[in-house]
């Protein structure tokens, strides 16, 4: 029976499933492989044979072997021969028919391998290879392609056609032929052009290149769901390769894609999905929503580590192999990079990979360039200044912290003064009104049912779920979670502060913290109150630290004891001596900037602690303070009265020092630095008066309404704009820093437009005088003249 192949059913050929005809494709294509890789083998084994075969002759056997072996076969048959005679006659015949034979002879019979062995080993090689059957190259199987079968009146008949064959030599030819024809085309010598045409030609690329990015970006910000794919089109231009406007086009995609995050970013963090979620069918509009937010991010993502990287090969100053930008022109690239992070930073606090953000560009700010250094530092201000709940802070304080210590506190003091920009308010146990008020209380069901109809059970329902809605919309972040994120903040802070006191007392960070120790100083635990006044105390008494500093050391020391301290029975008259010796350091030159601590100073010091401070202490610094007035600029002039106003409306009996009579015993010893000894109640304010002569009307203001007793109301009394503001304000208020006088002096004479038309006006005003003098002595003349006239005529 012939072994014929059923042709398969209808029934069988539509439950054949696709995966069971993929695999039945893919075996046919492994053995046809298989075949051709067997045949290029042997082909292979063949022209090795045929070139070893060329390189050397074939040689005969070896006959020394041949005669050797004779030779030991012919003693061995000489020891072993019998003699005729004793042989018997079916020996000796069988002897004779086998000499017959020719193999016989030339076989070695000390050896137990067949006859024809010793022939096939001593082949020559091309007689090998001759005897190995050869394949001819046969035309590939055509591949089938099934198609539905046909049903006839004879049975299901069968439908296949044969897949095109693609000719790969006849392709291999062609793009021989096109790249001969290139190489042709490219050994054709380029035009050389002018320096003109070369500008021209570059600003024509530069052109196309911008509105190419324009075109890009408004289809892009115009329809952001369905243009991921031009998202990507514009991020690929990052790598720019034409070496003429490969700088400007990189810098002016940067920008542009910067700007196009910033619009396009939704307010909310972009989880990326389980697989569960993946799993389940969701609507075309969710689908659409979830495939435009995985593009988003991913360009995101790339795009930042883009700007990294840039960033990185410049502080590297690394090129790669394939760059066409210069290491100089790396830099510019850099300054834009950070100047896209930074403002990533500031602008999505919310979206992915802002940790990511803080991470890069917290180092960048003890960067040696001072630009990117500044960038950095006042992209950190405006987070802190800008983040209401405290997740960007704390992130920031956090990589802050571990540069800080990581770089063994070598760090640029700018680094530690972004802490003082921390929106991080006084802390209070105590609960806000909102806390306080109430909550609205919504009707449980069973009133309902009790007080109210179906009709109103409905609009209640109705009306509590709106209310529900709008709760939800108005609610803020609650006020737990933020004070839990500000304490771990200041933690974080102050942690970093006591490690620098305790470890690099004189190191220059020292003063941002005692800056910042000052501001934040009443949010210590009492419990380090005692150990940090010490450090202070001892700070101070070293004599290593300058006048700023020590003054910050002050200023933190009384914030200290005007918050949680004040139940601490602790003197500070140390720190009022150190003040009150250290006064007369100021002057008009360099120093004047510091007179703004030092007023922060005064205004903790009395104003604040009023009750414990003595008449004695305040008469000595009200007096000292005064003649410290005359040695200082205006706006210090003027902040310094503002704290004697508030001295002698603050402290009792300051009227003394404005009396000539003495009070007790003793004279005034200006020179002492003691302020409780002085014996100021024996001196007055004389410097008031010559206050009164100050070049600048706001410091007459002052000394005047102080000589009066500083009164609230009245004629003595300052106006509203100078009486409501603090010392400080008063200080900043005036300040020449820019050259300019506050307020403004008053032009004398009008200006001219011509210097000529000016000096033709004077001389005819010069004569117009002398010509009405002239007439006027003339008719003077005249008149007694004729008056004498009259009197001789009368006499007559």
């Amino acid at each position: 029976r012939k072994n014929t192949k059923r042709v398969p059913s209808f029934r069988k050929l539509l439950r054949t499933s696709q995966i069971k005809l993929d695999n039945k494709l893919k075996n046919k294509q492994y053995k046809q492989k298989s075949a051709a890789k067997k045949y290029r083998k042997e082909q292979k084994k063949l022209r090795e044979a045929v070139r070893d075969a060329i390189s050397r002759k074939p040689f005969p056997l070896e006959e020394s072997k041949k005669k050797q072996v004779a030779k030991k076969w012919e003693e061995k048959e000489e020891e072993d021969a019998l003699p005729l005679d004793m042989m018997d006659e079916d020996d000796l015949k069988l002897m004779e028919d086998l000499a017959q034979k020719a193999s016989f002879l030339t076989r070695d019979l000390s050896s137990n391998e067949p006859v024809h062995v010793k022939k096939r080993k001593h082949e020559s090689v091309i007689e090998k290879y001759e005897k190995v059957p050869r394949r001819l190259q046969t035309e590939p199987e055509k591949e089938l392609i099934h198609l539905l079968p046909i049903k006839d009146k004879s049975g299901i008949i069968p439908q296949a056609v044969e897949k095109p064959v693609v000719n790969v030599a006849h392709d291999e030819e062609e793009d021989t032929e096109n790249m001969e024809e290139a190489e042709d085309f490219n050994e054709e010598p380029l035009p050389v052009l002018t320096p003109e045409e070369m500008a021209a030609q570059r600003r024509q690329k530069l052109q196309e290149r911008k509105v190419h990015i324009a075109a890009l970006a408004s289809a892009i910000l115009s329809e952001p769901d369905s243009n991921m794919k031009k998202l990507k089109e514009l991020r690929a231009m990052l790598m720019e390769q034409d070496p003429n406007v490969a700088v400007i086009v990189r810098k002016l995609v940067m920008v542009s894609l910067m700007e196009i995050f910033k619009d396009i970013a939704p307010s909310y963090k972009i989880r990326p999905l389980t697989e569960a979620e993946k799993a389940t069918k969701v609507k075309k509009e969710t689908q659409k929503l979830r495939e435009f937010e995985e593009g988003l991010v991913s360009q995101y993502k790339f795009y930042l580590e883009n700007l990294e990287q840039t960033i990185k090969d410049w502080k590297q100053r690394k090129l790669k192999k394939s760059n066409v930008i210069s290491l100089k022109a790396y830099k510019g690239l850099a300054e834009v990079a950070v100047k896209c992070l930074c403002e990533l930073l500031v602008a999505l606090p919310h979206f992915n990979f802002h940790n990511n953000i803080i991470v890069l560009i917290v180092p960048l700010m003890n960067d040696t360039s001072k630009m990117i250094s500044e960038l950095c530092v006042e992209a950190v201000k405006k987070l802190f200044k800008q983040d209401k709940l405290g997740y960007a802070s704390l992130g920031v304080v956090k990589v802050i912290s571990g540069l800080v210590r990581g770089r063994n506190y070598d760090v640029r003091p700018e680094v530690l003064k972004v802490f003082l920009h921390l929106r991080i308010k006084e802390v209070e146990l105590q609960k806000d009104s909102e806390d306080i008020a109430p909550k609205k209380k919504f009707m449980t069901y069973k009133e309902k049912r009790k007080n109210l109809s179906r009709m109103q059970r409905k609009w209640k329902k109705a009306e509590e779920k709106l209310e529900r809605e709008l709760l939800e919309a108005e609610a803020s972040e609650s006020k737990e979670k933020k004070l839990k994120l500000h304490t771990e903040t200041l933690n974080i802070v102050f942690v970093t502060y006591f490690r620098i006191l305790k470890k690099a007392q004189k190191s220059p960070l020292l003063p941002a913290v005692l800056e910042g120790l000052a501001k934040f100083a009443h949010l210590i635990n009492v419990e380090f109150f005692d150990d940090l006044l010490i450090v202070l105390h001892s700070l101070i008494t070293s004599g290593d630290l300058s006048y700023r500093e020590s003054l910050h050391c002050i200023l933190s020391a009384f914030h200290i004891l005007s918050g949680q301290g004040d139940v601490l029975n602790i003197d500070p008259m140390k720190f009022y001596t150190h003040l009150y010796k250290t006064l007369f350091s100021l002057h008009a030159g360099g120093s004047n900037e510091d007179i703004g601590i030092v007023l922060q100073c005064l205004d903790v010091m009395f104003a604040k602690r009023r009750k414990q401070v003595s008449q004695q202490r305040a008469l000595a610094f009200l007096k000292r303070l005064s003649i410290l007035a005359l040695h200082v600029l205006p706006n210090s002039s003027v902040g310094i009265l503002a704290t004697n106003r508030v001295f002698m409306q603050t402290f009792p009996r300051m009227d003394l020092l404005l009396d000539n009579e003495s009070q007790g015993s003793g004279v005034y010893l200006p020179e002492l630095d003691e302020p409780e000894h002085c014996n100021a109640q024996n001196t007055a304010l004389w410097e008031l008066h010559l206050l009164q002569r100050h070049y600048h009307p706001t410091v007459q203001k002052f000394a005047s309404h102080l000589i009066a007793g500083a009164p609230t109301e009245g004629s003595g009394a300052l106006p509203l704009d100078l009486s409501q503001r603090s010392a400080t304000e008063l200080f900043e208020t005036y300040c020449m820093k820019g050259m300019t006088f506050n307020p403004p002096v008053a032009s004398v004479t009008p200006r001219r437009k011509d210097t000529f038309s000016q000096m033709d006006s004077f001389v005819d005003e010069e004569l117009n005088k002398q010509l009405q003098q002239h007439i006027s002595e003339t008719v003077a003349h005249k008149h007694l003249d004729f008056a004498k006239h009259l009197k001789e005529s009368s006499l007559a």
